[in-house]
């Protein structure tokens, strides 16, 4: 059964004329005519009784009509859900974000696009960068978004914005008059340091060793799975943390965190996607968003 015989059956039964029908949906008579013999002999039931020169429809016909208006009804509105996504009316998007890019940099920018396009429902999952690329390698999530490199041959990553990594002390640490940290320096304080996985903890450690040291040549003292957790830890301690200045940007201004000099990379933030996955008008459009407010 084909929805083109469910056209041709219900202009039949509403004409209840095989002729002024076929000419209503611009068809020959005999195509007609053999689109309802097909239907019949394919269901071994009888739709139509010839009465004189017209026909009428049998208890069948009438009982089959509802129904195949109903499919035909049904395949309107799925023909109309996919012009809907096609021109962004309607769709979801699964995102994961790790700390810094989803709890920083994203929310506004989200907004943006919801705003733009109220019809594309918006999930945000929040994890570690490593996380954030084994969900999106795994199918759980449409995009990530990391702030650094992955190393993930499924996975391609456009750049979408960038910030700073920097050196923050409390108010009562000692290397809070400092202007600029030494390598050997770095040493002899205690750090409050991001999970292994986290994107903010892979490029400290990287720019250690560009400048000769190891995470263990550290007094690392705690390790935590949130940014503001070692925002607070370090704000009221006598310890050290390498952290996003968009995450310090509030305790900087409320002084309760002071920068203190030391060469730490600029990082790029990348959205991810499966280089095997096909790509959706709702993700194109949210990488264009994204680009188009990113601030770099």
């Amino acid at each position: 059964m084909t929805l083109e015989q469910l056209r041709i059956f219900i202009a039949v039964a509403e004409q209840q004329h095989m002729t002024r029908a076929a000419s209503g949906l611009h068809l020959t008579q005999s195509a007609t005519s053999a689109a309802i013999a097909a239907l019949e002999a394919r269901h071994g039931v009888k739709l139509f009784d010839r009465v004189g020169r017209g026909i009428a429809l049998t208890q069948a016909g009438r009982d089959f009509l509802g129904e195949a208006r109903a499919v035909l009804a049904r395949a309107r509105a799925a023909a109309q859900a996919l012009d809907n996504i096609a021109g962004l009316k309607r769709g979801a998007l699964s995102l994961a974000a790790s700390q810094t890019v989803g709890n920083y940099w994203l929310p506004q920018r989200l907004l943006r696009f919801q705003q733009r396009y109220p019809g594309i429902a918006l999930q945000l999952t929040i994890a570690n960068t490593e996380q954030v690329a084994a969900a999106v390698r795994d199918g759980r999530a449409d995009l990530g978004l990391v702030e650094g490199e992955v190393d993930e041959p499924l996975l391609s990553a456009t750049p979408i914005g960038s910030d700073d990594l920097v050196v923050v002390v409390g108010r009562d640490h000692p290397w809070r008059s400092l202007q600029r940290l030494t390598a050997v320096k770095l040493t002899t304080t205690g750090w409050v340091l991001r999970e292994r996985g986290s994107g903010t903890r892979a490029m400290f450690e990287a720019a250690l060793r560009r400048s000769g040291l190891a995470l263990s040549d550290l007094d690392v003292r705690l390790e935590l799975p949130s940014n503001e957790a070692i925002r607070a830890a370090v704000e009221s301690s006598d310890c050290a943390t390498a952290i996003s200045a968009l995450v310090a940007a509030p305790s900087l201004a409320a002084g309760t965190l002071h920068i203190v000099g030391f060469d730490l990379p600029h990082r790029t933030f990348h959205l991810l996607r499966h280089r095997q996955h096909s790509e959706s008008r709702a993700e194109n459009a949210l990488l264009a968003e994204l680009s188009e407010t990113s601030p770099s």
